[in-house]
């Protein structure tokens, strides 16, 4: 009877064990779950124009007016430096990578500088010798660490979605290309210089990232079936991001509104970009991802010849002048609750914000991106 009543005993502490050990699993998960990290951040990169001609625009831009009256703005944030691929490069790696131009990528392509050499608005070179000599020679063709590979390392998902990249992976230059009296005439929706992904040999030399780099078609397939990784980059194509192409170039993609015009502010191709920030944000608002810890970033790369101020470790030049992208918009989107506030006072770049992101998800830092405090960092807009 003894050993009946001690194998009893026996099978009840094993019971017990088990239950406290199921209970232990569950708690683990709430916590897990109720985890102060973002589950997603949605970063929509903008294209070229200064902060004054976006907030304020209410006629151009109605629907990102209406997020800037509700959500955080910075109206002090600067692009790296020009033109429209470095920030892209600073965006996720921490660094310009020493060029100033927008060339395809490639382990042989060179270029020199586009900005900052002889003529307006720069009256004269602001690039030293030795700048010039270095972003030259420098190939399109980078080693160093992205934040893809932080992510990685800490078990975050990414995916980059690339609107009119015709296919996964997509490694071509422009998209579309037509065949005119039998020359290529790159339309050049699709463009590779707003994809920075493309340029780093550790992401083009592994496939499996490469699947990672997508058609913006693929969108609303993850959102609609709850498959959204953490970290969302998002490029509109030219005719979505602000930045326009040429009237030929428009007639031929049969978007007019595309086109570029000689002088004066491009109302059409904002109203073009204004309307896609709308359809993405509104999605991602009525998405299921959004019930999760979520924000997004809508950020514009740099404001394209309106100035050269910049802060944050920019590059300097002839005289440590600044060689700055100039001041362009800013917002932050948070499913927690409507966190409206305006920060004109504290300058922010590219660098500022992928700092930010590091801190959020405890990512560590690279390049640039370690040199900011808590103090200048922008989790206030997280908030």
């Amino acid at each position: 009877m003894r050993r009946v009543f001690s194998v009893i005993l026996a099978v009840a502490a094993l019971l017990s064990l088990l239950l406290i050990g199921n209970v232990s699993v569950v708690g683990a998960t709430a916590k897990h779950d109720n985890d102060s990290k973002f589950s997603h951040i949605f970063y929509i990169m903008m294209e070229n124009h200064s902060t004054n001609q976006i907030f304020g625009n209410t006629a151009d831009a109605p629907y990102i007016n209406q997020l800037a009256s509700k959500y955080a703005t910075a109206t002090d944030f600067f692009g790296v430096t020009h033109p429209s691929m470095p920030n892209y490069l600073a965006a996720i790696s921490g660094s310009y990578q020493g060029i100033w131009d927008d060339c395809a990528a490639g382990a042989n392509v060179t270029c020199a500088p586009q900005e900052f050499v002889s003529g307006p608005p720069y009256n004269g070179q602001l690039l030293t010798p030795a700048q010039l000599t270095s972003a030259t020679n420098q190939p399109h063709w980078f080693a160093g660490k992205t934040i893809v590979d932080q992510l990685d390392s800490h078990d975050l998902s990414w995916k980059a979605y690339m609107q009119s990249a015709p296919t996964v992976g997509f490694t071509g230059e422009y998209y579309p290309v037509d065949q005119v009296n039998g020359q290529s005439v790159p339309r050049k929706l699709y463009a590779q210089k707003h994809n920075p992904f493309m340029y780093f040999s550790n992401i083009r030399n592994n496939p499996k990232r490469m699947q990672k780099i997508v058609p913006f078609t693929q969108f609303d397939t993850d959102l609609a079936s709850n498959h959204v990784p953490n970290f969302v980059w998002i490029s509109p194509d030219q005719c979505h991001d602000m930045h326009g192409v040429s009237a030929a170039n428009a007639a031929a993609l049969n978007i007019p509104d595309c086109a570029t015009p000689a002088t004066g502010l491009d109302h059409k191709v904002i109203g073009l970009g204004d309307t896609f920030v709308h359809d993405t944000v509104s999605k991602i608002m009525h998405s299921k991802a959004w019930d999760s810890k979520s924000a997004i970033i809508v950020n514009w790369d740099e404001n394209d010849y309106g100035s050269f101020n910049g802060c944050c470790y920019s590059p300097t030049g002839v005289n440590g002048v600044t060689l700055g992208g100039g001041d362009a918009p800013f917002m932050v989107i948070t499913s927690k609750n409507a966190h409206h506030f305006v920060d004109s006072t504290t300058p922010y770049n590219h660098y500022t914000v992928l700092a930010t992101i590091e801190k959020l998800w405890g990512l560590g830092c690279i390049e640039n991106s370690c040199d900011f405090g808590d103090r200048v960092l922008m989790t206030k807009f997280f908030e």
